[in-house]
């Protein structure tokens, strides 16, 4: 059997300042609402389809994630998880450690600082990361690779970094 998990780790696409809104409730600005779609189809072309998203309550991420999802083959449950919206490390971990053991492929949806640091901390801070390191934009994600079982995960590689400029329809 293959123990291998996958975890993708999202960031919010770019959202709208202009509302004056509370910071929890900011839409997607329009290149988020192109972006985030963009990312949904490369997940489904690349086969990393999650079977359970884990997002923040923002409304930012629950309509990146809506539309992400909406081009996935089959769109996973979602769990909206107030921790979320605005985690460090170790609330990220927290919703991964809470997995159930026979999901395979996580999606966790969040925002910056917490989605760039959560892959550094499994992925580590050498070459293959240099692009994360650089800069973790809205609408790009992560996708790592981890045997660690969902309830011990320590320590993971990273095996792809989307980035919404790098993908055009």
């Amino acid at each position: 059997m293959d123990a291998t998990r996958w975890l993708i780790v999202v960031r919010h696409a770019k959202s709208d300042w202009s509302e004056g809104l509370p910071d929890h409730e900011r839409p997607l600005a329009p290149r988020g609402l192109r972006d985030a779609p963009r990312l949904g189809r490369w997940l489904a072309a690349e086969g990393h389809v999650p079977e359970l998203a884990v997002c923040s309550t923002a409304r930012r991420t629950r309509e990146t994630w809506l539309r992400v999802s909406d081009e996935l083959p089959a769109p996973p449950p979602v769990e909206y998880d107030d921790e979320l919206y605005g985690a460090d490390v170790p609330e990220f971990l927290n919703a991964a450690r809470r997995t159930p053991s026979d999901v395979t492929t996580l999606a966790l949806v969040g925002h910056e600082p917490g989605v760039s640091d959560l892959t550094l901390h499994l992925a580590g801070h050498g070459d293959e990361t240099s692009a994360v390191q650089a800069k973790f934009p809205a609408g790009a994600a992560a996708v790592l690779a981890t045997t660690d079982p969902w309830d011990a995960l320590r320590t993971a590689r990273l095996v792809a970094f989307f980035r919404p400029r790098d993908f055009t329809d």
